[in-house]
């Protein structure tokens, strides 16, 4: 056992020193500092709050200037190292295939008229615990999950959205991008599984799903609850039983109303599962349903006619909450279709852990946070935001070398449970080990900066935060989302 143990600590010593290394190829401007900026993030405990404090720590051995030099002026492939992310072992679910996880994360500059680009991103929790909308730069993250309860996850991805951008197609070009990496570093062969990507309510998967055909992914999205699907149309001998007259055959079936148990008919599978918070987790799968799609919003410039996009929904039931709140059911789509009892009962009893475990991807971007270290340029973001992508898989490798340096009052924790958190408070310890490419600072000279008392004559431009169509004109507020109102069906 020890040697087997051994064995383990010396195998991730390796990968953690090869990523440390290849990560560092990827600076290709100001590479020093940016390194050492990076090592003070993963050896700092606690969140980023100032960018000036990182360099306060003992791993940042070069002054507040470089700090800034290194991220106004520094440069980075991020294409190469997007590569070397996907080579990276990445974790995944119980039945050893991939899941990947999309995701909007904003950095809020509510007071920055100075920054370009920004636009109203949706908060939670913010003010009296309402929804806000914000301004700031909104980022779409690709991670790949594992399975259990953890907060782990892998980022691999991060793309930055323009104000007025599509995100339906921002997301299905990113996610496409990551796939096809994955399978070049030999992440996905054929014969696997296929690649899961699970969405959050704001997108809309039947959609994507239609974007990323082609590739090996399916696509599990949740959906709001006054969704109406539809049925399969009817065939011709069942249409003209019904029509002995003939006529124009349907294109849409039956309606499949969310609110509506009546229009749900029988399931074609159904799986229970006992969990540990959540009592019993039932999962009900109706096949072959699709949305009645009409041109506009998305399929507006669509040639052609409009495709039925089919697949299976989901209608997923827990006994009871751990936080005692409202129990309400979730209904994720799923884009395969033909669902038995037999072939899909190991996935539907996987959906409870897999939605669960997209929930806590926020708390996993929190660790550093993205959006805690102030800036005021969109560059230097850019670059920050890849600095700390860069950390996560550090932490997550260094995971089996790590030990439990626990504050007096926290529970002991085993070594394959420890948080991100934990093994962050013990990185600086694994660092000496590791060892560092970047070169010794040199000694230098500060300049002299402004003269006292002198003024700035070259005021930054002030830019305006709305809200712009892809089609350039101004967002109105539907009437639907006014207040007094009864929203309508969408289907």
């Amino acid at each position: 056992m020890s040697l087997l143990h051994d064995a383990v600590r010396v195998e991730s010593l390796t990968v953690l020193s090869r990523f440390r290394t290849d990560f560092y190829d990827c600076l290709t401007a100001r590479a020093d500092p940016l390194f050492e900026l990076t090592d003070a993030v993963l050896c700092t405990d606690g969140p980023v709050r100032s960018l000036v404090d990182l360099a306060l720590a003992p791993e940042h051995r070069r002054g507040h200037g470089a700090l800034y030099a290194g991220l106004n002026r520094g440069r980075l492939d991020v294409t190469r190292l997007r590569r070397v992310l996907a080579r990276v072992p990445l974790p995944r679910a119980a039945d050893g295939r991939l899941v990947l996880a999309v995701d909007v994360s904003p950095w809020l500059r509510p007071d920055a008229g100075t920054v370009p680009d920004r636009s109203f991103c949706h908060t939670y929790g913010r003010g009296n615990a309402k929804h806000q909308m914000m301004p700031g730069w909104p980022y779409s993250v690709v991670v790949a999950l594992g399975s259990g309860r953890t907060s782990w996850s892998a980022f691999l991805d991060a793309a930055r959205l323009a104000p007025g951008a599509d995100l339906a197609a921002v997301t299905a070009g990113q996610v496409r991008e990551v796939v096809e990496r994955l399978v070049a570093a030999g992440q996905w062969a054929a014969g696997d599984p296929e690649i899961l990507v699970v969405l959050d309510a704001g997108y809309d998967a039947p959609h994507i799903a239609y974007l990323l055909s082609g590739l090996p992914v399916e696509i599990l999205g949740r959906t709001r609850s006054d969704r109406v699907m539809r049925r399969p149309a009817p065939s011709r001998e069942e249409f003209l039983l019904a029509h002995p007259k003939g006529g124009r055959p349907p294109k849409h079936g039956g309606e499949f109303v969310f609110g509506d148990p009546a229009t749900w008919g029988p399931e074609q599978a159904v799986t229970v599962t006992d969990t540990r918070l959540c009592g019993k987790a039932t999962a009900q799968a109706w096949d072959r349903l699709h949305p009645r799609l009409t041109q506009r919003a998305a399929w507006l410039e669509h040639d052609g006619p409009l495709p039925v996009i089919e697949g299976t929904v989901i209608h997923l039931a827990v006994e009871h909450l751990p936080s005692g709140g409202v129990n309400k059911p979730v209904r994720p789509w799923w884009s395969r279709t033909g669902a038995t009892e037999a072939d899909d009962r190991p996935v539907l009893a996987g959906v409870p852990a897999t939605l669960r475990h997209r929930a806590h991807l926020p708390h996993a971007q929190a660790d550093p946070r993205l959006d805690e270290a102030p800036t005021s340029r969109l560059g230097r973001r850019h670059r920050w935001t890849w600095l700390v992508i860069a950390a996560h898989p550090q932490l997550r490798l260094a995971r089996p070398l790590a030990t439990d340096l626990r504050r007096p009052w926290e529970r002991p924790a085993p070594l394959h449970k420890l948080t991100p958190a934990r093994v962050r408070r013990g990185f600086r310890n694994l660092r000496t080990t590791t060892g560092t490419p970047a070169g010794a600072p040199k000694p230098t000279t500060p300049g002299p900066g402004r003269p006292p008392g002198s003024k700035n004559r070259r005021p930054a431009t002030r830019h305006d935060v709305g809200r712009i169509l892809a089609t350039g004109t101004a967002y109105q507020r539907p009437t639907h989302h006014k207040t007094g109102t009864k929203p309508r069906r969408t289907s």
